[in-house]
């Protein structure tokens, strides 16, 4: 933990005021909510004890690596008695979504992920937050985390009074929907705690359990990372299982399925930040044009990126899937021609998958399915409105 001096003693008036002042820090630098709360997670702590024990972290070892220090922030930084809870909004205004996922030539990547890395972005709005306060309250001890670090950010952020954890597990807000990412400052002042949002609205609604392509949700909250997406493109380095390739569909990096089907979306807030707008045309390149990127050409094009974190073999493996999905055009075929004797096996297996899907489509033998994201096209009116422009 941060700390220049012993810390500073304050009355519960000074306590109060400086809570408030924490709040306003928080709109200074860009956040859009922010909240505050205690460090008892033992709950949430054995929901996720249980959800290790079924095995839904898949190879996310790190998931448990740390123990109770991911629900028992003490342990975590000794002398923490508060978490600071901040929300941002990371949509930006006029990009496809929907338009993106109905043609299969386009790759698709998760909107939080077209611009620059928010772990990057968030971690140094927290710092100011943190600088600010630290000129404010002699000797406060405080760390900052943006979802890399062992914390649950989403059971702190509803203790926080932000939101609820909607059935896809994902933080809802009912102003706001979900297009947001989370950080925490933990200190080690008393400052008063905001109410837990303990209403869940998701009432009967399972659109987005429903709409899943690989139907990665075994029951409601509770999401096996094994089927999910976003785990397969970013997490795993494996060979991704062939029961699951043709649902992928044109998904190279993530999956926002859930988020855009939910109803709750259509509150969504864009963001007012430039680094959250894509980067490099990533919002409307074709799978041919980023699988024909080199190495140097990937390293140069995602510094500073969340995509980063799948590597150029992981990046390669995913476009060839979206490949195979797709329509069998002779750029398709020859660009994974190309690549057919690749030096890595996961990244040659997958190329040679692709190459036989379309081999077989261009034959009339393997049409491909329609998108299962269409059959909800109801729920998704408003996106022509907000998302899609």
């Amino acid at each position: 933990m941060n700390r220049t001096n012993p810390p500073q003693e304050l009355s519960s008036s000074q306590l109060e005021h400086l809570a408030h002042t924490v709040k306003r820090l928080a709109r200074t630098h860009g956040f859009q909510a922010c909240g505050i709360t205690g460090i008892n997670l033992e709950e949430a702590g054995s929901r996720l004890k249980q959800w290790l024990q079924q095995g839904y972290h898949g190879d996310m070892d790190y998931m448990q690596r740390h123990g109770s220090k991911r629900f028992r922030p003490a342990k975590l930084v000794p002398g923490t008695v508060r978490v600071i809870s901040l929300r941002m909004d990371y949509l930006a205004p006029k990009i496809s979504t929907i338009n993106i996922l109905n043609q299969p030539e386009q790759a698709y990547i998760s909107r939080y992920a077209l611009g620059r890395d928010y772990h990057k972005i968030v971690r140094k709005r927290l710092a100011k937050v943190a600088r600010d306060l630290v000129q404010l309250v002699n000797g406060l001890g405080y760390r900052v985390f943006v979802d890399s670090a062992p914390v649950l950010e989403k059971p702190l952020a509803q203790q926080a009074g932000l939101g609820w954890q909607g059935k896809h597990t994902l933080l809802l807000n009912r102003n706001s929907g979900s297009w947001f990412v989370l950080g925490e400052i933990f200190i080690d002042l008393p400052l008063p705690i905001d109410e837990p949002y303990n209403k869940d609205h998701c009432s009967r609604c399972t659109a987005c359990m429903d709409v899943c392509p690989t139907q990665a949700f075994p029951k409601p909250y509770v999401l096996d990372a094994r089927r999910c997406i976003s785990y397969l493109t970013i997490e795993y380095k494996g060979s991704i299982p062939k029961a699951l390739r043709r649902p992928i569909g044109n998904r190279v990096f993530g999956c926002d399925d859930c988020q855009l089907v939910c109803p709750w979306n259509r509150y969504a807030r864009y963001t007012a930040e430039d680094d959250f707008k894509p980067r490099h045309k990533l919002n409307q390149s074709t799978l041919v044009d980023l699988f024909n990127w080199t190495e140097a050409q990937f390293l140069s094009r995602t510094e500073g990126s969340p995509i980063r974190r799948t590597g150029y073999l992981g990046w390669l493996r995913n476009l060839a899937i979206g490949l195979g999905n797709g329509p069998p055009d002779n750029l398709a075929i020859a660009a994974l021609q190309r690549q057919a004797e690749h030096s890595n096996s996961i990244v040659r297996e997958q190329v040679q998958w692709s190459l036989q899907e379309l081999q077989q489509r261009q034959a009339g033998v393997n049409p491909r399915a329609p998108d299962r994201l269409l059959q909800f096209s109801h729920k998704l009116k408003h996106l022509d409105q907000s998302t899609d422009q």
